[in-house]
Formats: C-alpha cells, sequence, structure tokens
C-alpha cells in the first residue's frame, strides 16, 4: 500500500508549485526544512523516496516532481511537470499565439544548430516570417526576456538556448517532432540539445557529460565505437556560482562543427 503524504510533503510540493524548479541542493535543503517543521522522518540520502511519495498521489492528477541534469553545469534539478499536456499549446495561456510560433520557431533554431544555441539576432529576424501576426522587433525582445523569465529559455551574452525547465517538460514532444535531430546523451541518457556527436556512428554527449567522461583520457575515444573523438574537450571548471567556465562562445568551439545537425 502507498503511503501517505505528510504535511511534510504537501509543503515541499507547495514550495515546488510556486518555483516551478528546483536546483537539487535547494531541494535538499527543502526537505530537511519540511521534515523537520511537520516532524516528519528525515534522512538526507532519502530526498528521491520522499518524492516519490508525492509523485504516487500526483499520478491521477497527471503530474509528477521530476528530476534532470542542467546542460549548462551538469548539476542536478527537481521541476513539477504537467504530463497531461505534452505540447506547446501548455503555455497558451501565458502567451498570444504570435508569441507561441516565436517561440516554436526560436526552438527550430536551437535544436537544428550545431550547438544548441540561437543568437539574439537570428531570432529576431524571425519576426518577419510570423504567420499568425505581425510582430515589431521590440515586441519580440519583451518576448524573449519573458520566455527566460519563465524558465523556458535561458540567455548569456546574446545567446538563447532550451532551459532545464523547458527540456524536462518538453522532452518528450521535442523527441517526437525533432526525430531526426533530436538525441539523448550516451552518457546520462537525457535529452542532448548542447552536445558533441560522433562523427563515425552519431551517439551525443552533453557538454558537461563529454568533459566528466575525457577528463582522465588522453586520447578521447567515442564511447560507442572506439573511434577518436574529434571534438575540443569542453573544460568542466566551476566558478563560486557553479556556472561552467565556458562563454557561448567557446561553447561553440567546443560543440561539434559548425553545420547544422542531421
Amino acid at each position: 500500500m502507498a503511503s501517505a503524504m505528510s504535511d511534510g510533503h504537501r509543503r515541499f510540493l507547495q514550495a515546488l508549485m510556486s518555483h516551478g524548479i528546483v536546483e537539487g541542493s535547494e531541494a535538499r535543503r527543502l526537505h530537511r526544512r519540511c521534515c523537520e517543521v511537520h516532524k516528519v522522518y528525515y534522512a538526507h540520502d532519502k530526498l528521491d523516496d520522499f518524492i516519490n511519495i508525492i509523485n504516487t498521489c500526483l499520478q491521477p492528477l497527471f503530474m509528477q516532481i521530476r528530476k534532470g541534469i542542467s546542460e549548462d553545469d551538469g548539476r542536478t534539478y527537481y521541476a513539477l511537470v504537467n504530463l497531461a499536456e505534452t505540447e506547446i499549446t501548455k503555455m497558451a495561456s501565458d502567451y498570444a499565439e504570435n508569441e507561441l510560433e516565436l517561440f516554436r520557431k526560436t526552438m527550430d533554431l536551437i535544436i537544428c544548430s550545431a550547438n544548441g544555441f540561437a543568437s539574439s539576432t537570428d531570432i529576431l529576424n524571425l519576426v518577419d516570417e510570423l504567420q499568425t501576426k505581425k510582430m515589431k522587433k521590440k515586441e519580440a525582445e519583451q518576448v524573449l526576456k519573458n520566455l527566460v523569465q519563465d524558465k523556458w529559455l535561458s540567455e548569456r551574452e546574446g545567446e538563447y538556448t532550451l532551459h532545464t525547465r523547458c527540456i524536462m517538460e518538453m522532452e518528450q514532444y521535442i523527441l517526437n517532432n525533432y526525430q531526426s535531430m533530436a538525441r539523448k546523451c550516451n552518457i546520462c541518457h537525457s535529452l542532448a540539445i548542447q552536445s558533441q556527436e560522433c562523427e563515425t556512428c552519431g551517439i551525443r554527449m552533453h557538454l558537461s557529460c563529454a568533459g566528466k567522461y575525457f577528463k582522465a583520457q588522453t586520447e578521447p575515444r567515442c564511447p560507442q565505437c572506439n573511434d577518436f573523438w574529434p571534438h575540443e574537450i569542453p573544460e568542466i571548471n566551476w566558478t563560486d556560482s557553479h556556472l561552467p567556465s565556458n562563454s557561448p562562445g567557446e561553447r561553440r568551439r567546443a560543440s561539434s562543427s559548425g553545420t547544422r545537425r542531421r
């Protein structure tokens, strides 16, 4: 028989509903706090078991607390996702039709790029291609700010990619709709947007996964076919903020060649 949710579980769920997505260390702190306040059994290594109880209760509501990995730095995140709505239409209540079209086209650029990024210039140029309703570039800039604020996109130095929350919520949608381009990382088995690709067998690895996997190898070789890995190995050196040292430009050089994904 499944365990019932306690007030500690409910408090954890409410906090996650408020934030949408939290980093792993914050989730662990929240877990401890909820257990202490409501006098629920606590063990520092039982966070996933704690969340499984919540997920069992959420199942009839087609919702789930999902665990994922950030493509930027390899850190673990937890997000509350809606399993009943799998398409971009889940954003319809927050965005106008032409704003959703801009997001779809931005997603096309990001997923079809060689490195998992799209420049602000390329995205703003998409406004001339909108079929639903025309949009000024100034308006498009505000839409991009909103998408970043709502954690659908991430931006750094004028380059945009999919936010961890977006990948966690829309992974199946992306795999279904970009079958020839979207693949999972050979190391962590999550959807790989910012990635490197083996030129021989075609497997993909997140930049952070590649950096960790090849760190101790003097001659990096593909984990699948054992051919030489031709890409620059990303540096996995975190700053105090835990962000990777690579700028978007450096990540472009560390990613696969400048051709678009096949």
